[in-house]
């Protein structure tokens, strides 16, 4: 009988905290050092200090990242080909600038571009990496120059 209460009261303690995106084992996220800080994707989005988002329409963007074939013609190059991340390699600090993917566009939050062209860009990137996606790695770097004009006022 014992043992079964303390099952029913387990349960419903567990499914709120999968319920709330509670991570009982966090994996690292991805991070880049800057000077005294770093920039790193947020577990969650409440937790961001920075919202960036995605679009597939140009003319929506305000930021464009071209991902480069060439490590030397890119301004930010993720290369790594271990499968764990160095522990203090992005340790968080007060400085740590938290960036969170979001699924809609707003007016005030960087709208990314992702190029596979040689197109004009305001950034290019190469990454070849096990636990850097592009677009993860378009919203670090975008983080971490933060916000640029509207592209759509800056080509007129």
């Amino acid at each position: 009988m014992l043992r079964f209460k303390l099952l029913v009261s387990g349960v419903p303690l567990i499914v709120a905290a999968i319920l709330a995106g509670i991570e009982f084992f966090p994996n690292p996220h991805p991070c880049i050092a800057l000077g005294s800080g770093t920039v790193e994707i947020a577990s969650a989005p409440w937790h961001a200090d920075l919202h960036v988002s995605f679009t597939d329409d140009p003319g929506l963007a305000t930021v464009r990242v071209a991902v480069t074939d060439n490590a030397a013609t890119a301004d930010f190059t993720v290369i790594d080909d271990v499968d764990a991340a160095d522990e203090g390699a992005c340790a968080a600090t007060p400085a740590t600038q938290f960036i969170a993917i979001s699924a809609r566009a707003t007016t005030a939050s960087p709208v990314i571009y992702l190029m596979h062209d040689n197109g004009a860009a305001d950034y290019r990137i190469f990454v070849s990496s096990k636990r850097f996606s592009d677009r993860e790695a378009a919203a670090l770097i975008v983080g971490a120059h933060g916000k640029l004009p509207r592209l759509a006022a800056a080509t007129l």
